[in-house]
């Protein structure tokens, strides 16, 4: 199917006989944004050293970038599809670098979170991109395949992430995770405009900038109220004011779309029962799996005592994981189609956070290394299936529209994540504390170590104990999630046939 004439510089989709260099472009620019997220865990305790943040300063750090991020992405995926996929690419690169460079040299947490707010505008205009580039390069029998190195990638910079931070921090503390990516910006800005076509919607449609706004407002507050729970309670005045504006965000939206011409989100989607079902399932996984690493780099740092080059070594078995999985996965589905595929990998992914719940302060790594293991090759096994579910209900016009909603769904998950299971591994630290450790609301385990003298011996190992049974709670939450998200995929999908791959 045509997407434009060759005169204007958009390519028709099928075999580009390029397709596997301009996946390893877009692969390039993915680990851009993946990396600006993961690479940030390991510096959190540095961050809060430094800056003196509290849990919820440190959870706005990461989710100001992951909130805008999500709440941009549909609008971002429109802009791909009208003005172009490369282009869009590319200016959400540049702004990436620039914003990267400013947060660098951030003398307070609120500049910080201020940089990491434009970093997310950024991020959202590349990421619908890099999948729809890949619907117009690749036929249908090898995106299976494509979707595979774009996820194994994805998830392997991921588990990458923290190990250069943590080498970054040992060496230029923590503003060398943000000049990493600003390097990384760059590079990818060169491959991008040199090796990948241009594509675009014949049809032009507009993009609702008011309405993308109410979005990104609805989700955003919506993360801030989950985020502020645990210090504040469920009926304070900052808690309440921000479930309000998510209130007048969504209705706004809404509002926007039932008038719209050519409204943002195309709704017919939500009536496709593999775009729902997968959509669904991914965003459930997604709370889990966005925010196992914020809460395990503290573990590795404040109850192990790793340095943080060891803590990022230390989460390698997830990239493993992710590694030895994904080609199993891009296989899976031709053998036991999609539906099974997807539950299979959730399935494994639920016990490796199950493993995790085990981790007590005298636990050995083996322990963490199995379960970081298993989360990965579950995402490894499910990432392609996917995928291929959610872009296969997608019409190839509107790419970019259908890999943003995917992403979407994703990221909130990832910032609800954070945002909930940050909260509870706050509220089970002071919930487990002895009353001798004073532990007061915005207390975290880092800034009680802060506190301790090395010779209280018996204090930090109370410490210590409560923070690891306040994250053995939050891992078992994860596996839940886990387990959900396989259900929902289970019941939402319709059993497919799989067929043996073509030699």
């Amino acid at each position: 199917m045509a997407v434009g004439e060759e005169a204007k510089g958009v390519v028709s989709e099928g075999r580009d006989p390029r397709r596997w260099v301009i996946l390893g472009a877009v692969c390039v620019a993915l680990t851009v944004i993946v990396v600006d997220n993961t690479v940030l865990n390991v510096a959190i305790p540095t961050i809060e050293d430094d800056l003196g943040a509290g849990p919820a300063e440190l959870q706005a750090v990461v989710n100001a970038y992951v909130v805008v991020f999500a709440g941009l992405l549909v609008a971002a995926g429109l802009l791909s599809d009208r003005y172009g996929r490369r282009l869009t690419v590319v200016v959400g690169l540049a702004i990436l670098l620039l914003t990267s460079l400013g947060a660098a040299f951030a003398p307070s947490t609120g500049w910080l979170i201020a940089a990491r707010t434009v970093m997310g505008a950024g991020a959202a205009l590349v990421m619908p991109g890099t999948l729809a580039i890949l619907v117009h390069v690749f036929d249908p029998e090898e995106r299976v395949k494509a979707f595979a190195v774009w996820s194994a990638v994805g998830s392997a910079a991921m588990a990458a992430g923290p190990l250069v931070g943590g080498v970054l921090v040992d060496e230029w503390g923590w503003p060398g995770v943000f000049v990493i990516n600003a390097v990384l910006a760059a590079v990818a800005i060169v491959l991008v405009g040199w090796l990948v076509p241009e594509s675009r919607d014949r049809r032009n449609r507009p993009v609702d900038v008011v309405g993308a706004a109410a979005m990104t407002l609805a989700m955003g507050a919506f993360v801030a109220a989950v985020t502020f729970v645990a210090d504040h309670g469920p009926l304070s005045p900052t808690v309440l004011g921000s479930l309000a504006a998510t209130v007048v965000g969504a209705v706004v939206f809404r509002a926007r779309q039932r008038r719209a011409p050519s409204p943002m989100v195309d709704t017919g989607l939500y009536r496709d029962r593999r775009f729902v079902g997968a959509s669904a399932a991914v965003a459930v996984l997604a709370v889990g799996t966005g925010s196992v690493l914020f809460v395990l780099t503290q573990h590795l740092q404040h109850v192990m005592g790793y340095s943080p080059v060891r803590a990022g070594l230390a989460v390698v078995p997830l990239a493993v994981g992710v590694v030895a999985g994904s080609p199993v996965g891009a296989r899976l589905p031709a053998r036991i189609g999609h539906r099974r595929a997807i539950v299979a990998g959730f399935t494994v992914t639920a016990a490796g956070f199950a493993v995790l719940a085990l981790l007590t302060p005298t636990s050995h790594y083996a322990l963490v290394a199995t379960g970081l293991l298993l989360a990965g090759v579950g995402s490894g096994l499910a990432s392609p299936a996917v995928h291929t579910t959610v872009l296969g209900a997608v019409p190839p016009d509107r790419a970019g529209m259908g890999s943003a909603l995917n992403d979407t769904h994703q990221q909130l998950g990832v910032a609800l994540g954070v945002a909930f299971v940050g909260s509870t591994v706050a509220a089970g630290y002071r919930h487990f504390a002895p009353a001798a450790l004073d532990v007061r609301s915005g207390s975290s385990l880092g800034s009680t170590l802060s506190e301790l003298a090395d010779g209280q011996r018996d204090v930090i190992d109370a410490a210590h104990l409560a923070f690891t049974r306040a994250q053995s709670v939050a891992m078992l939450v994860c596996a839940a999630f886990a387990v959900a998200g396989g259900a929902i995929a289970w019941r939402a999908l319709a059993p497919d046939h799989p067929q043996q791959p073509k030699e």
